[in-house]
């Protein structure tokens, strides 16, 4: 069985912040009739009142996906006059269109904003990062290598992960989306949500460099 040669062991890491550059966002619509299909976005009232709000908001038809249909009965059968809550997706292609979505939501009367999925276009800072914890983990090892009186030789092993920190957000659907019975949710729907949201992305490496004898 080979020995493991000489090594020094690295690590090293890069962290940076970015912002979210577009979003989803789920939202309830509570009909008083049940259409399925993509039929609903046009013939349930309250998903095609929706819907029409959205699109003149400057939402394209294709960016907003009803995702299920939940029928209420009580009587075990299905009728025309059973309600139904459909669940839809809607795609924000810009963050500054959100506070327009959010409100228009709140003002709706049987619609309810559920939550939102914030959005990166990370997969050129995931290169990047990766990059630079590489270039200073082999910075590093030049530098203990050189204190050691050592020459490196190659690499013996590497090991690389990368996570992602992302903040909890403020959001209060409940409280903030729902339109009651006194009238319309606040005029303001930005206030106890973010309408903004960043992360952080950190690459981490460990390096096992090959060194020549002391």
């Amino acid at each position: 069985m080979d020995s493991k040669p000489d090594t020094i062991h690295v690590t090293a890491s890069h962290r940076e912040e970015i912002d979210a550059t577009h979003a989803d966002l789920f939202a309830t619509v509570r009909g008083s009739s049940v259409v399925s299909g993509n039929e609903a976005m046009k013939k349930a009232k309250e998903v095609s009142a929706l819907v029409e709000e959205l699109t003149r908001a400057g939402v394209a038809a294709e960016d907003i996906h009803l995702q299920g249909v939940h029928v209420e009965t009580s009587s075990g059968t299905i009728l025309k006059s059973s309600s139904a809550i459909y669940r839809l997706r809607i795609h924000c292609r810009t963050l500054e269109r959100i506070p327009a979505l959010i409100d228009i939501l709140g003002t709706q009367k049987n619609a309810a904003l559920d939550r939102i999925v914030w959005k990166y276009d990370d997969d050129s800072i995931r290169v990047a990062g990766l990059a630079s914890a590489i270039e200073a983990a082999k910075s590093k090892a030049e530098r203990v290598a050189s204190s050691l009186g050592v020459k490196l030789q190659g690499i013996y092993s590497f090991n690389e992960n990368t996570f992602d920190e992302e903040a909890p957000g403020l959001f209060q659907p409940q409280a903030m989306m729902m339109k009651t019975a006194r009238g319309p949710a606040p005029a303001e729907p930005s206030l106890g949500m973010d309408i903004q949201h960043s992360k952080t992305i950190q690459v981490n490496v460990e390096v096992e460099f090959r060194v020549s004898g002391l």
